[in-house]
């Protein structure tokens, strides 16, 4: 019987069979020797990679959604300052740019604030 491409059930199976792996070697410099790192089969390392998930929070992630929320309601920014200063953007490093741009919103915020203040109390 032959699909839709015109293969052969046996003739589709052979040809999953013969699937390309690639093995990637990390060569020393004693001697030649080498040891081998991973298999890379399809072009794919065992699935997904860790940027290939998506985001959270609309696929922007915490860092820039907290920033943009944050011009709604400034205490947002100083939860995601906590998270900066937690290290949250170890478990994805792509975090950290939005991270950091909420610490530093707090932090021009926070200033603001302070001279605000100074001026209104010292009148």
């Amino acid at each position: 019987m032959l699909s839709a491409n015109g293969k052969s059930g046996d003739q589709q199976q052979h040809d999953k069979e013969q699937e390309e792996v690639v093995v990637v070697a990390q060569l020393h410099d004693e001697g030649g020797a080498f040891s081998l790192l991973s298999p890379v089969t399809g072009g794919i390392s065992g699935g997904l990679g860790l940027y290939d998930k998506p985001l959270l929070c609309c696929g922007c992630g915490i860092g820039w959604f907290s920033f943009l929320m944050g011009f709604v309601f400034p205490p947002v920014w100083y939860f995601a300052t906590v998270l900066y200063i937690g290290n949250y953007y170890q478990k994805d490093p792509r975090e950290r740019p939005g991270l950091a741009a909420s610490a530093i919103a707090a932090l021009i915020c926070s200033v603001a604030a302070i001279i605000f203040l100074l001026v209104i109390l010292s009148r």
